[in-house]
């Protein structure tokens, strides 16, 4: 099949390349900067011009793009997405009742969610990893033991977020009333309430103090925004500094991020890694790899746990509803319910080497074996070909 991706940021856009070629199918890239996801009138007629031009099988993309789903309709050319953000905002559009669209969701909540809102061609499919792809980085590494670290964590502490900007501007029953939602949500693992506490009333009070801008075609609405662009980045920043510190008390703690981490005592800052060339060499170095999933994400596995079991890294990770479904507790991952548990796990597994890599080994082999990318994209290629 011929294939054009539209390319962005997200980071596995060359595993699911890569894997494509490896299947036998022709690849053709599509870069360009969007504004706005929904609705950008120059790259629709770019991308509408080159699909009925083209001869393409489908557009394909990570994450969902109502303006490339618009472009794909009118060309009657199949457009396929694979999420890896949760909740994708963008999918609240029009445009995601679009006939051409095969929506694959890596969070079951999202799909079950769309689903009932009588989206068409949609289903779950977990995200993956390329067990190749790192081993290859790792063999060819003269440089392993420059990331050796008891815990290591890799991603944001979400420290530049707008509850943080706008709280003082709301009158202290609105500060109070999201104060408590934070430490409710703080105190949940693997769940997400966050939304079903912003009632009619708290969000119609909120909308003096926060505006909420979206084009004329998008039905999200200010609780949804709210709740997962605000306070679900405000909990995850909480979330990881309060883990972090605790940790730091009795452990020699290591954190690779572009975040500020100046106030975060004890714990040796070593600033961002590459995704490609680096991240792999953490995971496989750490005696510990964390992982915080941010409460958006409510039921699925998100990418940073396929990437350091892929690693050959052990896993000590929040609970995910997801997670027994694809790997098992104890014998391919440890999971912790609480900052209190997470320090207690991350001291017996520090002194249980043995535990610690077999359950490294087993977790690798577990997603080399069944969770690679092969695996996924033939299952999204056998759905859509039906």
């Amino acid at each position: 099949m011929k294939i054009l991706i539209y390319r962005w940021k997200a980071y596995n856009y060359i595993d699911v390349i890569e894997t494509f070629k490896r299947l036998g199918h022709t690849v053709e890239e599509l870069a360009y900067h969007l504004d706005n996801y929904d609705e950008d009138e120059v790259f629709f007629e770019l991308l509408r011009k080159r699909l009925c031009a083209g001869g393409y099988d489908f557009v394909f993309t990570m994450n969902y793009f109502g303006v490339v789903s618009d472009a794909c309709e009118s060309c009657g050319v199949r457009y396929v997405s694979w999420t890896c953000d949760n909740p994708l905002i963008s999918m609240y559009h029009e445009s995601i009742y679009n006939s051409c669209n095969y929506i694959f969701c890596f969070d079951r909540t999202n799909y079950l969610e769309f689903r009932g809102m009588g989206c068409a061609h949609i289903r779950h499919l977990p995200l993956a990893v390329d067990t190749g792809r790192i081993g290859h980085v790792l063999e060819q590494a003269a440089d392993l033991n420059a990331y050796e670290n008891e815990i290591a964590f890799v991603g944001s502490l979400y420290e530049r977020n707008s509850y943080d900007r706008m709280k003082d501007r709301m009158p202290d029953f609105l500060q109070g009333y999201f104060e408590a939602v934070i430490r409710a949500q703080m105190e949940i693992s693997g769940g997400n309430i966050i939304e079903d506490l912003l009632q009619p009333d708290i969000l119609a009070e909120l909308e003096e103090y926060y505006r909420l801008d979206k084009s004329e075609r998008s039905f999200s609405n200010l609780g949804l925004i709210f709740s997962t662009t605000v306070l679900g980045f405000q909990v995850a920043k909480r979330q990881r500094r309060q883990a972090l510190l605790e940790l730091g008390k009795r452990h020699q703690v290591t954190i690779y991020t572009n975040s500020d981490t100046s106030d975060l005592l004890n714990v040796t800052y070593r600033g961002g890694v590459d995704y490609w060339t680096e991240m792999p060499k953490v995971f496989r170095m750490s005696k510990i790899n964390l992982n915080f999933t941010i409460p958006n994400i409510v039921t699925g596995i998100p990418l940073r746990v396929w990437d350091v079991l892929g690693a050959g890294g052990f896993l000590l990770t929040n609970y995910q509803a997801e997670l027994p479904n694809y790997l098992e507790h104890r014998k391919d991952f440890v999971c912790f319910e609480d900052t209190r548990e997470l320090s207690e796990l991350a001291a017996y597994y520090l002194s249980h080497e043995t535990e610690r890599a077999a359950i490294a080994a087993h977790g690798f082999e577990t997603v080399r074996r069944e969770h690679s990318y092969e695996r996924r994209i033939e299952e999204m290629l056998r759905y859509i070909n039906a």
